[in-house]
């Protein structure tokens, strides 16, 4: 099983030379795959290509059935739970959104990308260190972004990327997918080594992997 990256999205390639066609499927918001037999990478890329607009039509999908909503300008998603603007941990959104002189909602939701940037830069980085010491690995970088269709990744470059929109979800999640992407720096596939070693250092990594396959990637 090999990882590919297509236009942000991360399809699980499983190559089984056995197969006589080629089968693409999306279980949910976060998990696609692609089964073929022994093929080109050329062949590959072509059949995504094909297969693009209905592979964003399937996660349409699942984001609209799972999406939670917040009132824009009274409330924040944070940790799993809706909370009130006017509460201290999210005064920088506050203070971005007062400083606002355009209140379009494109600006209001710059701010939100902004405020949810800001917080993962003071959140994420600690637990990335916790478990990267539990787990005696060592990485290149770390860099935050807010991405479409992943909640992180780790680059054959030992650069290990997390989505912003990361904060928005419980923190047992959040250790989930820190946990998981510092796993590829031994592994880069997701084999049974590679699970066996995220449920050494991550008690219940099933679980947290089923739910945060139902978790639509956005809050809005």
């Amino acid at each position: 099983m090999n990882k590919i990256v297509f236009k942000e999205l991360e399809i699980e390639h499983i190559c089984n030379p056995r197969l006589k066609h080629s089968y693409l499927s999306v279980k949910n918001s976060s998990e696609i795959v692609l089964k073929t037999p022994k093929v080109s990478n050329s062949f590959i890329q072509n059949l995504l290509l094909e297969k693009e607009t209905w592979i964003k039509k399937q996660l349409l999908k699942f984001e609209s059935s799972n999406s939670r909503k917040v009132n824009l300008e009274d409330e924040a998603l944070l940790f799993g739970d809706v909370i009130s603007i006017d509460s201290m941990e999210v005064e920088f959104l506050r203070n971005k959104l007062l400083a606002l002189k355009n209140t379009q909602e494109k600006n209001v939701l710059k701010s939100y990308d902004e405020f949810y940037k800001y917080f993962a830069n003071q959140y994420l980085p600690q637990r990335v260190e916790y478990f990267a010491n539990a787990m005696n690995l060592e990485f290149a970088a770390l860099k935050f972004r807010k991405m479409k269709s992943r909640w992180g990744s780790c680059s054959s470059t030992k650069i290990i990327t997390l989505n912003s929109e990361l904060i928005k979800v419980k923190k047992e999640l959040i250790d989930y997918v820190i946990v998981h992407e510092l796993a590829h720096l031994v592994h880069m596939n997701h084999s049974k080594k590679f699970h066996e070693l995220v449920e050494s250092h991550l008690r219940d990594s099933q679980k947290f992997r089923q739910e945060l396959k139902k978790t639509n990637l956005r809050a809005f």
